[in-house]
Protein backbone atom coordinates (compact mmCIF):
# COMPACT_ATOMS: atom_id res chain seq x y z
CA UNK A 1 0.00 0.00 0.00
CA UNK A 2 0.95 3.27 -0.66
CA UNK A 3 0.16 6.93 0.98
CA UNK A 4 -0.99 7.03 4.37
CA UNK A 5 -2.65 5.02 6.52
CA UNK A 6 -3.29 3.60 10.06
CA UNK A 7 -5.42 0.03 9.99
CA UNK A 8 -7.03 -2.13 12.78
CA UNK A 9 -7.48 -5.88 11.21
CA UNK A 10 -9.75 -8.12 13.23
CA UNK A 11 -10.47 -11.69 11.72
CA UNK A 12 -13.52 -14.57 12.58
CA UNK A 13 -10.68 -17.37 13.01
CA UNK A 14 -9.45 -15.29 16.00
CA UNK A 15 -11.61 -13.05 17.75
CA UNK A 16 -8.96 -12.70 20.43
CA UNK A 17 -6.22 -10.46 19.36
CA UNK A 18 -6.53 -7.07 17.06
CA UNK A 19 -3.72 -6.26 14.61
CA UNK A 20 -2.68 -3.18 13.53
CA UNK A 21 -0.42 -0.91 11.44
CA UNK A 22 0.99 2.51 10.53
CA UNK A 23 2.46 4.18 7.81
CA UNK A 24 2.14 8.26 7.97
CA UNK A 25 -0.74 8.41 10.39
CA UNK A 26 -1.03 8.28 13.52
CA UNK A 27 -1.34 4.67 15.64
CA UNK A 28 -0.82 4.42 19.46
CA UNK A 29 -2.15 1.74 22.07
CA UNK A 30 -3.16 1.66 25.37
CA UNK A 31 -2.38 -0.71 27.99
CA UNK A 32 -4.73 -1.75 30.81
CA UNK A 33 -5.45 -4.59 33.05
CA UNK A 34 -6.22 -7.55 31.15
CA UNK A 35 -7.21 -5.11 28.35
CA UNK A 36 -5.59 -3.88 25.25
CA UNK A 37 -6.81 -0.76 23.45
CA UNK A 38 -5.95 0.68 19.61
CA UNK A 39 -6.80 4.09 18.64
CA UNK A 40 -5.24 7.22 16.50
CA UNK A 41 -5.01 9.42 19.05
CA UNK A 42 -4.02 9.46 23.45
CA UNK A 43 -7.04 11.32 24.18
CA UNK A 44 -9.64 8.44 23.47
CA UNK A 45 -7.69 6.25 25.83
CA UNK A 46 -7.10 8.44 29.11
CA UNK A 47 -10.68 7.33 30.39
CA UNK A 48 -9.55 4.41 30.72
CA UNK A 49 -5.36 4.09 30.77
CA UNK A 50 -2.21 6.32 31.11
CA UNK A 51 -0.12 3.49 29.82
CA UNK A 52 0.39 3.97 26.33
CA UNK A 53 2.55 2.02 23.55
CA UNK A 54 3.93 3.82 20.94
CA UNK A 55 3.49 2.56 17.49
CA UNK A 56 6.21 3.80 15.05
CA UNK A 57 6.51 4.29 11.27
CA UNK A 58 5.93 1.06 9.15
CA UNK A 59 5.64 -0.96 12.26
CA UNK A 60 2.76 -3.95 13.05
CA UNK A 61 0.95 -4.46 16.66
CA UNK A 62 -0.50 -7.93 17.48
CA UNK A 63 -2.85 -7.34 20.69
CA UNK A 64 -4.23 -9.67 22.87
CA UNK A 65 -5.60 -9.12 26.10
CA UNK A 66 -2.48 -10.54 27.76
CA UNK A 67 0.02 -7.77 25.89
CA UNK A 68 1.26 -6.99 22.71
CA UNK A 69 4.03 -7.56 20.61
CA UNK A 70 5.32 -5.19 17.71
CA UNK A 71 7.19 -6.01 14.44
CA UNK A 72 8.74 -3.99 11.36
CA UNK A 73 6.99 -5.03 8.04
CA UNK A 74 9.76 -7.39 7.12
CA UNK A 75 9.36 -9.50 10.67
CA UNK A 76 11.66 -8.22 12.78
CA UNK A 77 10.78 -8.06 16.48
CA UNK A 78 10.85 -4.50 18.15
CA UNK A 79 10.51 -3.96 21.48
CA UNK A 80 7.50 -1.84 22.44
CA UNK A 81 8.08 1.76 23.64
CA UNK A 82 5.52 2.43 26.69
CA UNK A 83 5.07 5.82 28.39
CA UNK A 84 2.77 7.08 31.07
CA UNK A 85 1.05 10.11 30.16
CA UNK A 86 0.19 12.79 32.61
CA UNK A 87 -3.47 13.64 31.21
CA UNK A 88 -6.83 13.23 33.39
CA UNK A 89 -9.95 12.07 32.01
CA UNK A 90 -11.66 15.16 33.13
CA UNK A 91 -9.20 17.38 30.48
CA UNK A 92 -11.32 15.38 27.81
CA UNK A 93 -14.51 16.47 29.34
CA UNK A 94 -16.29 19.75 28.74
CA UNK A 95 -16.83 20.42 32.54
CA UNK A 96 -19.39 22.80 32.91
CA UNK A 97 -18.46 24.69 29.63
CA UNK A 98 -20.62 24.76 26.29
CA UNK A 99 -17.97 24.08 24.23
CA UNK A 100 -15.05 22.89 24.07
CA UNK A 101 -13.32 25.32 22.27
CA UNK A 102 -14.57 27.65 25.03
CA UNK A 103 -13.05 25.39 28.08
CA UNK A 104 -9.95 25.55 26.49
CA UNK A 105 -9.58 29.32 26.08
CA UNK A 106 -9.69 29.45 29.57
CA UNK A 107 -7.25 26.59 30.73
CA UNK A 108 -4.79 28.80 28.50
CA UNK A 109 -3.43 30.41 31.73
CA UNK A 110 -2.48 26.41 33.69
CA UNK A 111 -1.43 25.35 30.00
CA UNK A 112 1.31 28.07 30.14
CA UNK A 113 2.14 26.57 33.59
CA UNK A 114 2.64 23.15 32.42
CA UNK A 115 4.93 24.60 29.68
CA UNK A 116 7.23 26.05 32.04
CA UNK A 117 7.43 22.90 33.96
CA UNK A 118 10.75 21.87 34.92
CA UNK A 119 11.97 24.23 32.56
CA UNK A 120 13.42 27.26 34.96
CA UNK A 121 15.96 26.39 37.11
CA UNK A 122 16.74 27.98 40.30
CA UNK A 123 18.98 30.99 38.75
CA UNK A 124 16.04 32.29 36.53
CA UNK A 125 17.61 30.91 33.52
CA UNK A 126 15.69 28.19 31.20
CA UNK A 127 16.92 24.89 30.68
CA UNK A 128 16.30 22.60 27.77
CA UNK A 129 17.87 19.57 28.29
CA UNK A 130 15.47 17.40 26.17
CA UNK A 131 16.94 19.94 23.12
CA UNK A 132 20.14 17.29 22.87
CA UNK A 133 21.76 19.73 22.28
CA UNK A 134 25.32 21.26 24.03
CA UNK A 135 26.00 25.49 24.54
CA UNK A 136 28.98 24.60 21.78
CA UNK A 137 26.38 23.11 19.19
CA UNK A 138 24.02 25.98 19.24
CA UNK A 139 26.16 28.73 19.68
CA UNK A 140 27.72 27.17 16.08
CA UNK A 141 24.38 27.27 14.97
CA UNK A 142 24.27 29.99 11.66
CA UNK A 143 20.69 29.92 11.10
CA UNK A 144 17.36 28.85 12.22
CA UNK A 145 14.24 27.55 9.82
CA UNK A 146 11.33 27.50 11.31
CA UNK A 147 8.61 25.06 9.54
CA UNK A 148 5.15 24.51 9.76
CA UNK A 149 1.30 24.86 8.51
CA UNK A 150 -1.81 26.68 9.68
CA UNK A 151 -2.11 27.99 13.07
CA UNK A 152 1.71 26.50 14.37
CA UNK A 153 2.70 28.84 11.22
CA UNK A 154 1.53 31.77 13.10
CA UNK A 155 3.33 30.49 16.29
CA UNK A 156 6.63 30.14 14.33
CA UNK A 157 6.23 33.43 13.14
CA UNK A 158 6.51 34.73 16.69
CA UNK A 159 8.93 32.40 17.83
CA UNK A 160 10.91 33.52 14.68
CA UNK A 161 10.70 37.41 16.05
CA UNK A 162 11.84 36.30 19.29
CA UNK A 163 14.48 34.36 18.08
CA UNK A 164 15.83 36.90 15.89
CA UNK A 165 15.50 39.29 18.93
CA UNK A 166 16.78 37.80 21.82
CA UNK A 167 19.33 35.24 20.34
CA UNK A 168 19.96 37.55 17.17
CA UNK A 169 20.54 34.70 15.05
CA UNK A 170 19.57 34.79 11.03
CA UNK A 171 15.94 33.20 11.02
CA UNK A 172 13.49 31.93 8.36
CA UNK A 173 10.07 30.60 8.80
CA UNK A 174 7.86 28.93 5.85
CA UNK A 175 5.00 26.72 5.50
CA UNK A 176 6.14 23.23 5.55
CA UNK A 177 3.90 22.14 2.85
CA UNK A 178 6.35 25.09 0.69
CA UNK A 179 9.66 24.23 2.18
CA UNK A 180 9.30 20.71 1.02
CA UNK A 181 9.01 21.64 -2.69
CA UNK A 182 11.64 24.21 -2.42
CA UNK A 183 15.40 23.95 -3.16
CA UNK A 184 15.67 23.81 1.04
CA UNK A 185 19.06 25.41 0.93
CA UNK A 186 19.52 23.82 4.90
CA UNK A 187 23.05 22.32 5.86
CA UNK A 188 24.34 20.84 8.97
CA UNK A 189 24.73 24.52 10.53
CA UNK A 190 20.65 24.99 10.21
CA UNK A 191 18.85 24.18 13.38
CA UNK A 192 15.51 23.11 11.90
CA UNK A 193 12.29 24.20 13.85
CA UNK A 194 9.10 21.81 13.06
CA UNK A 195 5.94 23.15 15.05
CA UNK A 196 3.04 20.81 14.82
CA UNK A 197 0.21 19.96 17.66
CA UNK A 198 -0.62 16.67 16.71
CA UNK A 199 3.17 15.87 15.49
CA UNK A 200 1.76 14.02 12.35
CA UNK A 201 0.97 17.07 10.26
CA UNK A 202 1.57 15.52 6.35
CA UNK A 203 3.71 18.63 4.88
CA UNK A 204 5.56 19.34 7.95
CA UNK A 205 6.68 15.11 8.76
CA UNK A 206 7.82 15.71 5.33
CA UNK A 207 10.04 18.96 5.04
CA UNK A 208 12.19 17.28 8.52
CA UNK A 209 12.50 14.44 6.64
CA UNK A 210 13.97 16.84 3.34
CA UNK A 211 15.99 19.10 5.90
CA UNK A 212 17.34 15.90 7.91
CA UNK A 213 18.63 14.32 4.66
CA UNK A 214 20.45 17.80 3.89
CA UNK A 215 22.44 17.51 7.07
CA UNK A 216 20.38 19.78 9.25
CA UNK A 217 19.73 19.42 13.26
CA UNK A 218 15.98 19.07 13.89
CA UNK A 219 13.61 20.23 17.13
CA UNK A 220 10.34 19.26 17.51
CA UNK A 221 7.64 21.42 18.72
CA UNK A 222 4.53 19.26 19.36
CA UNK A 223 1.91 18.28 22.36
CA UNK A 224 1.74 14.61 21.73
CA UNK A 225 4.31 12.17 22.99
CA UNK A 226 5.71 9.26 20.74
CA UNK A 227 4.07 11.42 17.37
CA UNK A 228 5.46 10.55 14.37
CA UNK A 229 7.62 13.83 14.43
CA UNK A 230 8.82 13.71 17.75
CA UNK A 231 9.98 10.12 16.90
CA UNK A 232 11.88 11.34 13.68
CA UNK A 233 13.29 14.98 15.25
CA UNK A 234 16.96 14.86 17.19
CA UNK A 235 15.30 16.27 20.21
CA UNK A 236 11.84 17.69 21.13
CA UNK A 237 10.42 20.33 23.33
CA UNK A 238 6.95 18.91 24.15
CA UNK A 239 4.18 21.72 24.71
CA UNK A 240 2.81 20.31 27.99
CA UNK A 241 -0.65 21.89 27.00
CA UNK A 242 -2.70 18.71 27.79
CA UNK A 243 -5.43 17.05 25.52
CA UNK A 244 -6.95 19.47 23.21
CA UNK A 245 -10.78 18.66 21.43
CA UNK A 246 -11.82 21.44 19.34
CA UNK A 247 -10.72 21.23 16.32
CA UNK A 248 -9.26 25.33 16.56
CA UNK A 249 -6.08 25.16 18.03
CA UNK A 250 -6.42 27.48 21.33
CA UNK A 251 -4.19 26.26 24.39
CA UNK A 252 -1.75 24.84 21.92
CA UNK A 253 -1.13 27.21 19.62
CA UNK A 254 -0.51 29.57 22.92
CA UNK A 255 2.23 26.61 24.54
CA UNK A 256 3.79 26.95 20.76
CA UNK A 257 4.34 30.42 21.57
CA UNK A 258 5.82 29.75 25.08
CA UNK A 259 8.18 27.23 23.66
CA UNK A 260 9.23 29.12 20.77
CA UNK A 261 10.23 31.77 23.28
CA UNK A 262 12.03 29.12 25.27
CA UNK A 263 13.86 28.26 22.73
CA UNK A 264 14.89 31.32 21.54
CA UNK A 265 15.89 32.30 25.60
CA UNK A 266 17.83 28.89 25.07
CA UNK A 267 19.69 29.88 22.03
CA UNK A 268 20.37 33.52 23.53
CA UNK A 269 21.97 31.71 26.38
CA UNK A 270 24.44 29.56 24.31
CA UNK A 271 25.65 32.56 21.94
CA UNK A 272 26.18 34.74 24.36
CA UNK A 273 23.66 37.15 23.09
CA UNK A 274 21.54 38.14 25.30
CA UNK A 275 22.41 39.59 28.62
CA UNK A 276 21.50 37.35 31.86
CA UNK A 277 19.79 39.82 33.56
CA UNK A 278 17.33 40.27 30.78
CA UNK A 279 17.09 36.66 30.39
CA UNK A 280 15.99 36.86 34.01
CA UNK A 281 13.71 39.34 33.25
CA UNK A 282 11.47 37.81 30.58
CA UNK A 283 11.73 34.26 32.42
CA UNK A 284 10.52 36.52 35.25
CA UNK A 285 7.54 37.50 33.15
CA UNK A 286 6.92 34.78 31.59
CA UNK A 287 6.17 33.35 35.31
CA UNK A 288 3.59 35.90 35.90
CA UNK A 289 2.01 35.63 32.22
CA UNK A 290 -0.63 32.90 33.58
CA UNK A 291 -2.03 35.76 35.90
CA UNK A 292 -1.81 37.83 33.12
CA UNK A 293 -4.02 35.83 30.96
CA UNK A 294 -6.69 35.19 33.30
CA UNK A 295 -7.09 38.61 33.63
CA UNK A 296 -7.48 38.99 30.33
CA UNK A 297 -10.48 36.13 30.02
CA UNK A 298 -12.45 38.62 32.16
CA UNK A 299 -12.79 40.72 28.92
CA UNK A 300 -14.89 37.97 28.05
CA UNK A 301 -18.55 40.21 28.90
CA UNK A 302 -16.81 42.99 26.13
CA UNK A 303 -16.47 40.08 23.22
CA UNK A 304 -19.94 38.78 24.08
CA UNK A 305 -21.79 42.14 22.83
CA UNK A 306 -18.81 42.34 20.24
CA UNK A 307 -19.87 39.38 18.55
CA UNK A 308 -23.46 39.83 18.57
CA UNK A 309 -22.54 43.12 17.00
CA UNK A 310 -20.55 41.92 14.50
CA UNK A 311 -22.01 38.91 13.99
CA UNK A 312 -23.54 38.97 10.41
CA UNK A 313 -20.44 40.80 8.54
CA UNK A 314 -19.46 38.92 5.88
CA UNK A 315 -16.04 39.82 6.19
CA UNK A 316 -13.42 41.68 8.58
CA UNK A 317 -10.21 43.07 8.14
CA UNK A 318 -7.33 42.24 11.27
CA UNK A 319 -4.25 44.52 11.36
CA UNK A 320 -0.81 44.06 13.15
CA UNK A 321 2.91 45.00 12.86
CA UNK A 322 6.52 43.41 13.79
CA UNK A 323 5.57 40.26 16.77
CA UNK A 324 2.14 41.01 16.48
CA UNK A 325 1.67 40.34 12.71
CA UNK A 326 0.80 36.85 12.92
CA UNK A 327 -1.30 37.38 15.32
CA UNK A 328 -3.27 39.33 13.34
CA UNK A 329 -3.45 36.75 10.81
CA UNK A 330 -4.03 34.11 13.43
CA UNK A 331 -6.88 35.87 14.63
CA UNK A 332 -8.08 36.25 11.23
CA UNK A 333 -7.70 32.47 10.76
CA UNK A 334 -9.51 32.04 13.65
CA UNK A 335 -12.68 34.05 12.59
CA UNK A 336 -13.19 31.94 9.17
CA UNK A 337 -12.40 28.07 11.21
CA UNK A 338 -15.48 28.46 13.57
CA UNK A 339 -17.70 31.29 12.22
CA UNK A 340 -16.94 30.90 8.50
CA UNK A 341 -16.88 34.56 8.32
CA UNK A 342 -13.87 35.53 5.56
CA UNK A 343 -10.96 37.44 7.10
CA UNK A 344 -7.82 38.68 6.12
CA UNK A 345 -5.06 38.96 8.62
CA UNK A 346 -2.54 42.08 7.54
CA UNK A 347 0.69 43.76 7.88
CA UNK A 348 -0.55 47.50 8.91
CA UNK A 349 1.93 48.88 6.90
CA UNK A 350 0.11 47.25 3.68
CA UNK A 351 -3.17 48.73 4.67
CA UNK A 352 -2.33 51.26 1.55
CA UNK A 353 -0.94 48.80 -1.28
CA UNK A 354 -4.15 46.97 -1.92
CA UNK A 355 -6.82 45.73 1.13
CA UNK A 356 -7.81 49.70 1.90
CA UNK A 357 -9.88 49.20 -1.03
CA UNK A 358 -12.16 46.78 0.79
CA UNK A 359 -12.74 48.63 3.53
CA UNK A 360 -16.71 50.30 4.19
CA UNK A 361 -19.28 50.85 7.03
CA UNK A 362 -19.95 46.91 7.15
CA UNK A 363 -16.35 45.80 7.08
CA UNK A 364 -15.43 45.53 10.97
CA UNK A 365 -10.76 45.98 11.41
CA UNK A 366 -9.37 44.84 14.24
CA UNK A 367 -6.26 46.66 15.09
CA UNK A 368 -3.38 45.04 17.34
CA UNK A 369 -2.39 48.46 19.41
CA UNK A 370 -0.91 47.84 22.32
CA UNK A 371 2.05 49.02 23.46
CA UNK A 372 5.46 48.71 21.00
CA UNK A 373 7.84 50.43 19.61
CA UNK A 374 5.72 50.72 16.23
CA UNK A 375 2.84 52.35 17.88
CA UNK A 376 2.83 55.80 16.75
CA UNK A 377 2.80 53.79 12.73
CA UNK A 378 -0.29 51.66 13.95
CA UNK A 379 -2.46 54.59 14.73
CA UNK A 380 -1.41 56.53 12.03
CA UNK A 381 -2.70 53.03 9.86
CA UNK A 382 -6.26 53.21 11.96
CA UNK A 383 -6.69 56.67 11.46
CA UNK A 384 -6.58 55.34 7.45
CA UNK A 385 -9.23 53.37 8.86
CA UNK A 386 -11.72 55.55 10.48
CA UNK A 387 -11.40 57.89 7.78
CA UNK A 388 -13.19 55.12 5.12
CA UNK A 389 -16.47 54.83 7.82
CA UNK A 390 -14.74 50.98 8.51
CA UNK A 391 -15.93 50.20 12.42
CA UNK A 392 -12.59 49.42 14.17
CA UNK A 393 -11.88 47.23 17.27
CA UNK A 394 -8.47 48.16 18.62
CA UNK A 395 -6.63 45.89 21.11
CA UNK A 396 -4.81 48.80 23.59
CA UNK A 397 -2.90 48.48 27.19
CA UNK A 398 -4.55 49.17 30.01
CA UNK A 399 -4.45 52.81 30.61
CA UNK A 400 -3.06 53.66 27.19
CA UNK A 401 -5.32 54.28 24.85
CA UNK A 402 -3.79 56.29 22.34
CA UNK A 403 -7.17 57.05 20.01
CA UNK A 404 -9.38 60.00 20.93
CA UNK A 405 -12.26 59.00 22.51
CA UNK A 406 -14.99 57.52 20.21
CA UNK A 407 -12.06 56.53 17.47
CA UNK A 408 -12.44 53.10 18.18
CA UNK A 409 -13.59 50.98 20.64
CA UNK A 410 -11.09 49.73 22.72
CA UNK A 411 -10.38 46.33 24.01
CA UNK A 412 -7.57 46.82 26.83
CA UNK A 413 -5.36 44.09 27.55
CA UNK A 414 -2.87 44.01 30.48
CA UNK A 415 0.34 45.85 29.90
CA UNK A 416 3.74 43.13 29.56
CA UNK A 417 6.51 43.50 27.44
CA UNK A 418 6.22 43.46 23.37
CA UNK A 419 8.33 40.28 22.87
CA UNK A 420 5.22 38.64 24.83
CA UNK A 421 2.69 40.63 23.86
CA UNK A 422 1.14 38.42 21.01
CA UNK A 423 0.13 35.57 23.79
CA UNK A 424 -1.89 38.38 25.96
CA UNK A 425 -3.34 39.33 22.52
CA UNK A 426 -4.26 36.25 21.03
CA UNK A 427 -6.89 35.63 24.30
CA UNK A 428 -9.33 38.64 23.17
CA UNK A 429 -9.14 37.48 19.17
CA UNK A 430 -10.31 33.60 19.95
CA UNK A 431 -13.14 34.84 22.42
CA UNK A 432 -14.31 37.30 19.51
CA UNK A 433 -13.91 34.30 16.97
CA UNK A 434 -16.10 32.24 19.43
CA UNK A 435 -18.95 34.89 20.04
CA UNK A 436 -19.38 35.67 16.46
CA UNK A 437 -19.68 31.59 15.50
CA UNK A 438 -22.29 30.85 18.55
CA UNK A 439 -24.19 33.60 17.68
CA UNK A 440 -24.19 32.63 13.78
CA UNK A 441 -25.25 29.25 15.33
CA UNK A 442 -21.88 27.01 14.26
CA UNK A 443 -20.41 24.35 15.23
CA UNK A 444 -17.74 25.64 16.89
CA UNK A 445 -15.60 22.53 18.07
CA UNK A 446 -16.15 20.62 14.90
CA UNK A 447 -16.32 23.16 11.88
CA UNK A 448 -17.00 21.91 8.44
CA UNK A 449 -14.38 20.49 6.44
CA UNK A 450 -11.95 20.61 8.85
CA UNK A 451 -9.60 17.45 10.89
CA UNK A 452 -7.37 17.92 14.21
CA UNK A 453 -4.76 16.62 12.61
CA UNK A 454 -4.00 17.09 8.83
CA UNK A 455 -1.81 13.77 7.93
CA UNK A 456 -2.47 14.30 4.16
CA UNK A 457 -1.27 16.49 1.75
Amino acid sequence: MQGACALVVISADQPDRVVGARMNAPLVVGLGRGEVFVSSDITALIPYTKRIALIGEGEIVTATPDGITVQQLDGTAVEARVVTVDWEAEQAQKNGFPHFLLKEIYEQPEAVRHALRGRVDDLGMIVLPELGMSDDKLANVHEVVLVACGSAWYAAMVAGYAIEHLAKVRCKVEAASEFRYGEALVDEHSLVVAVSQSGETADTLAAVRQARAAGAQVIAITNVVGSALSLEADGSLYMQAGPEISVAGTKTFMTQMVCGLLLALRLGDARGTLDIAEHQRVVAELQALPALLTRTLELEPMLVDLGQRFAHAQSALYIGRGINFPIAMEGALKLKEISYVHAEGYAAGELKHGPIALLEPNVPVIAIATRSATLPKMVSNVQEVHSRDAPVIALITEGEDPFDAGFATPIPVPACSEVLSPLVNVVPLQLFAYHVAVQRGCDVDQPRNLAKSVTVE
